[in-house]
């Protein structure tokens, strides 16, 4: 990240670019994530597989054998060495980005990169494919984070770069919120699609994680809406120490239409508190979606939100949590909520 001068700014106003190179440099895990140790992890004993899931990580990740265990685990799962890939597979907020990076910082390699479905994505969109399996050749480690499965054309590109990079030697772990067989189910119907789906899932060992999540275990169930006077107050506030965005949530939502959500990561560039103003329920699906890939990068960066209007938690409308996105925005509400308490 660059630095920003203190002061207010507008996030709309901004027109990020960002380079194949950069993008490559790019894929670290983010700031809450650099210093995500097994050590660290906290596993929640009412859920078992949290630590059976720590203890077959870490000896994919070269930390040694598992310990042995009684009771529940005296019938120990099989090591996933005889895959080149890990997946983790559980709903949001039981620790898979922790362990997911935890992988990333124990496992001794050479070259290794960790980042989003959509950073890698994006990646090849920048530079080609040809050009992004030649950047990615030879790379020990491959972690990519919640993978996405919004348009088929990018899930096959990808399926195709991990297959390539796999045959040359490259392991990889991956998180998402469904099972590796299950994801496209509900929105797309053809068979290719669904068979390219399950090439990939035969290279990892799916690693189930139960829990619940973490963030609304730490902070209220609402995100916190604050009257216009608050707000002026917390923003102005702010604003005299660092970068502060302030926008009318309707002009954020329009501006990311015309952003790459590669490049949402440099619209909160050197920003530490972000400002939505007058926020509405979203009632189209493409602009929701892009506003999840948005938070998501928000998350990642831990910036606070401030806000007024309808509560955060409160803009994806029954109709949305009911289809086939429904995890994503719950994910989303999961963050925004915590945020707004940050």
């Amino acid at each position: 990240m660059t630095s920003t001068s203190a002061g207010i700014l507008r996030l709309s106003d901004r027109r990020p670019d960002v380079s194949g190179a950069e993008m490559l440099a790019a894929l670290v895990p983010p700031p809450q994530f650099d210093r995500a140790t097994f050590d660290s992890y906290r596993a929640d004993p009412q859920y078992p597989s949290q630590q059976e899931s720590k203890d077959l990580l870490e000896t994919f990740a070269g930390g040694g054998a598992p310990a042995a265990r009684g009771g529940f685990f005296r019938r120990a799962k099989k090591a996933p060495e005889t895959k080149p890939g890990v997946y983790l597979d559980g709903g949001f907020g039981v620790g898979k980005t922790h362990l997911l990076a935890a992988i990333y910082h124990a496992m001794p390699a050479r070259r290794k990169y960790f980042g989003s479905f959509i950073e890698y994505t994006a990646l090849v969109g920048a530079v080609g494919y040809q050009n992004t399996v030649q950047l990615l050749r030879g790379a020990d480690l491959i972690c990519i984070d919640e993978f996405e499965l919004d348009d088929p054309g990018d899930t096959m590109v990808m399926t195709r770069l991990l297959g390539e990079l796999v045959t040359s030697g490259t392991r990889l772990a991956a998180t998402s919120n469904t099972p590796p067989n299950a994801l496209g189910e509900g929105r797309f119907a053809a068979q290719d699609f669904l068979r390219e789906i399950h090439a990939m899932a035969a290279s990892f060992e799916t690693i189930r994680i139960d829990g619940t999540d973490y963030r609304q275990r730490a902070v209220d169930g609402h995100a916190i809406v604050l009257d216009a006077e608050t707000y002026r107050g917390e923003i102005d506030a702010a604003s005299r120490t660092g970068a502060v965005s302030d926008d009318a949530f309707a002009d954020v939502v329009a501006h990311l239409a015309s952003v790459h959500p590669s490049r949402y990561i440099r619209l909160i560039d050197g920003v530490e508190v972000i400002g939505l103003r007058e926020v509405a329920q979203l009632t189209d699906q493409s602009a929701a979606l892009r506003f999840v890939a948005f938070i998501d990068r928000a998350y990642d960066a831990q910036i606070p939100i401030r806000a007024t209007g309808r509560a955060l938690d409160e803009v994806f409308g029954d109709d949305m949590l009911a289809g086939g996105y429904r995890k994503k925005y719950l994910r989303a509400i999961s963050r925004l909520v915590a945020l707004t308490h940050s």
